[in-house]
């Protein structure tokens, strides 16, 4: 108690003794009022005494409890911000995700995919590159709003902002967010394969979603409740997987940078990004396709999961990372600006605390 009491009257004495207002201590300034030259000597200190009190009450009166030491302020994301960074970098990667889609659920035919990409502007125009945007933007704002924020919400219960954590602990916290988001955003990430896939079908076979409510309502009526969960199970596990992959790995690499001297800046976010995202490629690329092929199925097309396994299977194994050096440069980009926005939003609207 008194550790903390200390550095406060020491702070009222300074203020008093300099007239500094706490400026070479706290950063804080203000100007004397020409007017507070009348005032009584007591009623100055009084003054001064008053604006250390406020200068020391927004972080440092937290040492009261945890002890004097370098306390520093640091930001703490919001709720919200995951879901808003990552919905922002679907916007840039929508094409890349939309010929990865076209590639994976490619089975007698194997385009390149250059191929791919030329095809699809050839018989449908550039802008279709984008098909399925608005089911990609309502992905992330239910898949990765949840995951974020239960992220963020479990080292807050577990650890006091800006201590560290084990990295045993980032991978648990990861797995449970990613079990979360991963099912609430399965009618959402339906939505997103089926209208990416829609238009290499033939005419009489395309669905025609004209947007992702449309297509959510369309499969309720037309498929039943239960049909907007396809595929929930796989799309749980690759969430779990990416997860972990993403926010866990970044957490950690961005903790081993900053512990190596490098500051909390847009280079340090750029290395730690891009590299979560090679491990949360490598994690997840086998259960994406798996996912793709099952979500994009008609009723009745496969018996049970292991029935699409045995069918991706007759590619070998190589057939399960179809797709991979595209996902890659598809979710690497994806990575790198989800948590660039992320940590701008949060350096400049995080709520403040102490570290």
């Amino acid at each position: 108690m008194y550790n903390g009491i200390l550095p406060l009257l020491a702070c009222v004495a300074f203020c008093n003794m300099s007239g500094s207002y706490c400026e070479s201590v706290f950063g804080f300034h203000q100007t004397p009022k020409q007017e507070d030259s009348h005032l009584h000597p007591t009623s100055k200190i009084l003054d001064h005494s008053l604006l250390a009190v406020s200068c020391y009450n927004d972080c440092y009166m937290s040492s009261i409890i945890w002890g004097w030491g370098n306390m520093t302020e640091i930001r703490v994301p919001r709720w919200w911000m995951g879901g808003v960074a990552s919905a922002a970098a679907a916007c840039f990667t929508q094409p890349l995700d939309t010929i990865k889609v076209h590639q994976q659920t490619q089975q007698d035919v194997n385009h390149s995919i250059v191929r791919l990409t030329m095809n699809v502007i050839k018989q449908e125009g550039v802008l279709s590159l984008n098909h399925g945007l608005t089911a990609a933007v309502l992905r992330q704002l239910t898949y990765s709003t949840t995951r974020f924020a239960v992220y963020e919400a479990a080292k807050e219960f577990i650890t006091k902002p800006g201590e560290k954590i084990s990295f045993s602990e980032k991978i648990g916290i990861a797995a449970v967010g990613g079990i979360i988001g991963g099912f609430i955003g399965t009618p959402a990430d339906l939505m997103n394969i089926r209208m990416q896939n829609d238009i290499k079908l033939p005419p009489a076979k395309r669905r025609n979603y004209r947007h992702a409510f449309d297509g959510i309502w369309r499969v309720y009526k037309e498929e039943g409740f239960r049909q907007l969960f396809c595929g929930a199970s796989t799309a749980t596990g690759r969430s779990v997987l990416m997860t972990i992959g993403q926010l866990s790995c970044y957490d950690q690499f961005k903790t081993m940078l900053l512990d190596r001297n490098f500051a909390d800046n847009l280079t340090t976010h750029f290395l730690a990004s891009l590299a979560a995202g090679g491990v949360a490629t490598t994690l997840t690329q086998p259960i994406d396709v798996i996912k793709t092929r099952r979500m994009n199925a008609r009723p009745g097309e496969f018996k049970n999961m292991w029935h699409i396994i045995t069918y991706t299977a007759k590619l070998g194994p190589l057939g399960f990372f179809k797709g991979y050096i595209l996902r890659f440069i598809r979710l690497a980009p994806h990575t790198i600006l989800t948590f660039v926005f992320y940590e701008q939003l949060r350096l400049n609207f995080g709520i403040k605390a102490c570290s």
